[in-house]
């Protein structure tokens, strides 16, 4: 009676047991097995997982793309501190979770990242000046932090996506002096637009002169005497056709021509 009735009970026990020995790695999470402190090779994936709870545990660790954001004051190459946020975009590696794990510990966002990403930063931007990073070197600066970033984690089993520069605060003296530049620019851009369209203005009076003087040098080439006296015939010509009467009195050159009505000779 005594084992019947201790065998349930004992069922029961080995039950709780089993449930207690479980865990789940969430989708988006890598789980590796430490037992007796020592971290197993083989990493989990999302799933129900067991193990025994006397000797071992499963630690989890983020697979997913993970922002840290920073806030702090970087060096350029003219002396100048320049306060910046920045956003570094980074993953663990699932192969290289079990040494990430072993090496530096859970903690290594303020181990290893953010004491590489500081000097990264220092090295890369201490090569230029602070109007670069308002500029299209922006993107220079931001994948030099990476790939310099990347020599180091790479090599613990973390992968830095992206560095952004998210805003960057220059001195106010050299925020001014960098719009007055600016505005420099422009004006002399647009003293370069009006001087163009000057020069073609006069390129185009040029090219207008040129032609009338060829126009006339043509036609005073073509007026010979002989062409001079057809005209006059023609004029001649036309004018007796008018049915207005008209005495026409003439040296045999110039036709001149008197209106009975009017008052005068016209030529």
């Amino acid at each position: 009676m005594k084992i019947k009735f201790f065998l349930p009970v004992a069922i029961a026990a080995c039950g709780l047991m089993g449930l207690s020995s479980c865990t789940v790695v969430r989708q988006g999470e890598f789980g590796v097995k430490r037992t007796f402190g020592k971290f197993s090779d083989n990493v989990y994936t999302s799933g129900l997982r067991t193990y025994n709870p006397f000797t071992s545990t499963i630690i989890k660790v983020s697979g997913q793309t993970e922002n840290l954001e920073v806030s702090l004051n970087i060096p350029s190459q003219e002396g100048l501190t320049i306060q910046s946020e920045v956003s570094i975009l980074y993953k663990v590696i699932k192969k290289d979770a079990p040494n990430l794990l072993r090496s530096v510990g859970l903690e290594y966002e303020e181990t290893i990242i953010l004491p590489v990403f500081r000097s990264a930063v220092a090295d890369v931007t201490s090569k230029y000046y602070a109007k670069d990073m308002h500029s299209g070197n922006r993107a220079v600066i931001e994948n030099a932090i990476r790939d310099l970033m990347m020599k180091t984690l790479d090599q613990k089993g973390i992968l830095i996506e992206n560095v952004l520069l998210k805003s960057i605060t220059l001195p106010k003296n050299l925020t001014k002096a960098i719009e007055d530049k600016l505005e420099a620019e422009q004006q002399a851009q647009r003293m370069e637009f009006v001087l163009q369209q000057e020069r073609q203005e006069a390129e185009r009076k040029r090219i207008q002169a040129t032609g009338e003087r060829d126009a006339n040098k043509i036609i005073s080439e073509g007026l010979s005497e002989q062409v001079l006296q057809f005209k006059a015939l023609d004029a001649w010509l036309k004018l007796s056709q008018s049915s207005n009467s008209k005495v026409i009195i003439t040296n045999g050159t110039v036709p001149m021509v008197m209106d009975p009505g009017g008052s005068g000779l016209q030529k």
